[in-house]
């Protein structure tokens, strides 16, 4: 069966032992790897002998390790407006501050060579009450994190995120028009521009310029007031059959990337990715 595009997911969403992860997410015929927690740590806080096993171990199940998920600019913005209360802010382990992250940017580098990964996914600091107010310093750090990444011969992928100041379509698009970079791209989460209040698919969606589209992130929900209710992929309101067909469309030639979220049934978050990783590759069928 032919598929319009690969899938992977981010390991830790199928397990936090990364043998179980990468054992079922082949077997439901995921070829790629986000590596996020590892080891009961954030990728970025991994030693290198940590990051050699957990490639190994990757690669021994034959996946490409495709995007280290990190947690760059997920901090607090000094001197910016009051954080925005009413969004969730899902750390993995990164307790890191705005001082933390030169050292995190370069081990983020280290790391991106170490396992070959092609992605090194940001955020745009936790979201204010005012977005706005942040936007030109958001724009000179990724600036900065674009120039270094085009060093390295990799990419900036910027994910909207409901909890951060970028998490809609349109203010990722805002972004990519202040900052025509070759070396910053969108990782595009449709579901979090939908918590962020967004009708993403297809309104958001036609704001992003396709071909600055580096990855997208599967999850579905529904929501309660600024709340989601992460439910299981195709069950909620992202529309996800509609959304792979606009990226079929629109010639996109990336993966798609489970990152679960749904607890599953019984809470059993193992199940949880594996009834959702089936349906991926449902929706990638060609």
């Amino acid at each position: 069966m032919s598929v319009h595009f690969p899938i992977a997911a981010i390991t830790d969403e199928f397990s936090p032992d990364i043998e179980t992860a990468v054992a079922s997410m082949k077997s439901i015929g995921m070829a790629g790897a986000e590596l996020r927690m590892v080891f009961g740590k954030n990728i970025i806080d991994l030693s290198d002998e940590e990051l050699d096993r957990a490639i190994a171990i990757v690669r021994g199940a034959g996946l490409e390790i495709l995007s280290i998920a990190s947690p760059l600019l997920k901090c607090v913005l000094p001197d910016s407006p009051d954080v925005d209360a009413r969004f969730q802010q899902d750390m993995f382990a990164a307790k890191h501050t705005f001082a933390d992250q030169p050292r995190l940017t370069a081990r983020a580098f280290e790391i991106a060579q170490r396992t070959g990964a092609r992605i090194i996914r940001v955020f745009s600091y936790w979201r204010t009450v005012d977005p706005d107010a942040c936007f030109d310093r958001i724009v000179v750090a990724l600036r900065a994190l674009a120039d270094q990444a085009a060093a390295h011969n990799v990419i900036i992928g910027l994910e909207n995120e409901h909890a951060c100041n970028i998490g809609t379509a349109a203010e990722t698009a805002r972004v990519l028009a202040a900052l025509d970079h070759p070396n910053l791209q969108v990782v595009w989460d449709p579901a979090n521009a939908v918590v962020s209040g967004e009708k993403a698919i297809p309104d958001g969606y036609r704001l992003l310029p396709p071909a600055r589209i580096a990855h997208v992130h599967a999850k579905d929900c529904t929501m309660d007031g600024h709340k989601p209710l992460w439910c299981e992929l195709g069950n909620g309101v992202v529309g996800w059959r509609e959304q792979i067909d606009a990226l079929v469309h629109d010639g996109y030639k990336g993966w798609i990337s489970l990152e679960t979220h749904w607890p599953g049934p019984g809470g059993n978050k193992h199940e949880a990715s594996m009834i959702c990783g089936r349906r991926l590759a449902q929706f990638v069928a060609a």
